[in-house]
C-alpha cells in the first residue's frame, strides 16, 4: 500500500493546470457523450477498495454506466490526473480536494465513501502518556497531510499549538522509519505505516482519528466537465457504490479476499485496516451533505492557508453536488 495522502501535490497540480492553461489545446478528456466509458480513479486506501469489488462483480454494467476503473500506485498521480482531465473521477480525500480547487481545479463532491475512524494516529514513545504531554517534544509528521490536521487538531485539544512542540516535517514512511529509530519523540501517520511505527518497543497511539469524528472524509470527486455533460453517469456511478456496498455486507468473506488482493496484503491485515474505517451508509451520506461537510471544508481550508498550502481559502461554490445521494433509491 502506497502513501494517499500527500496535499504537497498542490504545487504540481498548480503547475500542471497552469500549462493546460497556457496550451493551445486542452487537456485530453476521456469519452465525453453520454454512453461512453466514464474513467474512475482509486489508489490504496480501504474505504476506496469497494471500487474493485464493483469491477469484478459485474456492478458498474448493472446500473447501466460504462467504466473503465484505473487503479494508481501513486496517491499523487490520481490527483494530478483527476485536475488535469486525463480521468473522469477519483476517490480522494476532503483535504486534497479542496487543494486541487484552490489551484484551480473545477471539481463536484458527489459522495461520502467514509470516514477514517482509527487508521491514522499519532503514535508516541515509551513515557509520553498524553497529548500534553507532547509539549516541547519533536513530533514528525508529512507536511500538509491529513496526519498533520491530526495532530494540530490533537494539540488544540490539549491547549497547545504547533509552537509548543518541535515540528519535523518527513515523508510519511520516512516519518515512521525514524521514530522507529528513536530519532523523534512521536509521529503522525496512517495504515499501514501504523504498523511500523508501533514497532518501537513501548510506543503507542496516543489519540487517533477516531476521536476527531468526521475529521478526515474521503469522497467520490467527479469534474465538472463529467457532471455538466453525464449526470446520469455520475448517479450510475453513486448507485453502484451503494450496491456495492450492500454486497459486500452480503458476501464479506469473498470480498475481503478481492480487496486484500488489490491492496497486496493478507486477508487478516487488511481486517485490521478495514476496521479502522467506517464507510458511510446512505443517511450518512445525506446528513453529511446537510451541513456536516461545508462545515469540515471551511475549517480544512483555514489549515491550507495556515499552512501556507495555498494562497486563499478555495471557492466553494458548486464544490458540493448532493442530488446524486438524495436520488438513490434505497
Amino acid at each position: 500500500m502506497t502513501p494517499r495522502r500527500r496535499l504537497t501535490a498542490v504545487l504540481t497540480l498548480v503547475l500542471a493546470l497552469a500549462l493546460g492553461a497556457g496550451c493551445a489545446s486542452p487537456a485530453k478528456k476521456p469519452a465525453a457523450s453520454p454512453g461512453g466509458a466514464i474513467t474512475l480513479g482509486f489508489s490504496a486506501w480501504p474505504g476506496w477498495f469497494p471500487w474493485q469489488v464493483a469491477e469484478e462483480r459485474g456492478l458498474f454494467r448493472a446500473n447501466g454506466v460504462n467504466v473503465e476503473l484505473k487503479y494508481f500506485d501513486s496517491y499523487t498521480d490520481s490527483l494530478n490526473a483527476l485536475a488535469t482531465g486525463k480521468i473522469d473521477a477519483n476517490s480522494q480525500t476532503l483535504n486534497d480536494t479542496l487543494a486541487s480547487v484552490a489551484g484551480g481545479a473545477k471539481q463536484s463532491i458527489v459522495l461520502v465513501n467514509d470516514n477514517s475512524t482509527g487508521n491514522d494516529q499519532i503514535i508516541a514513545r515509551s513515557g509520553i502518556s498524553s497529548l500534553a504531554d507532547l509539549k516541547g517534544k519533536t513530533v514528525a509528521a508529512e507536511q500538509g497531510t491529513v496526519d498533520h490536521y491530526l495532530l494540530l487538531l490533537a494539540l488544540k485539544k490539549a491547549g497547545l499549538t504547533e509552537a509548543d512542540v518541535k515540528f519535523q516535517p518527513l515523508a510519511t514512511d520516512a516519518a515512521a522509519a525514524a521514530f522507529v529509530a528513536g530519532q523523534v519523540d512521536a509521529v503522525g501517520v496512517f495504515a499501514p505505516f501504523t504498523t511500523t511505527a508501533l514497532k518501537r518497543p513501548g510506543s503507542r497511539a496516543i489519540t487517533t482519528s477516531a476521536d476527531f469524528p468526521g475529521a478526515i472524509p474521503d469522497h467520490l470527486v467527479v469534474t465538472r466537465d463529467l457532471l455538466g455533460r453525464d449526470p446520469k453517469a455520475v448517479q450510475g456511478l453513486v448507485n453502484t457504490w451503494f450496491d456495492t456496498i450492500a454486497w459486500i455486507k452480503d458476501h464479506r468473506a469473498e470480498a475481503m479476499e478481492i480487496m486484500a488482493k488489490r491492496a497486496g496484503v493478507g486477508v487478516p491485515d487488511y481486517e485490521s485496516y478495514d476496521k479502522g474505517t467506517t464507510i458511510f451508509t446512505l443517511d450518512q451520506n445525506r446528513a453529511a451533505f446537510g451541513g456536516d461537510l461545508t462545515a469540515r471544508a471551511r475549517q480544512i481550508s483555514d489549515f491550507l492557508v495556515a499552512s501556507e498550502l495555498v494562497d486563499a481559502p478555495p471557492p466553494l461554490d458548486g464544490l458540493f453536488a448532493p442530488q446524486f445521494v438524495q436520488a438513490v433509491q434505497p
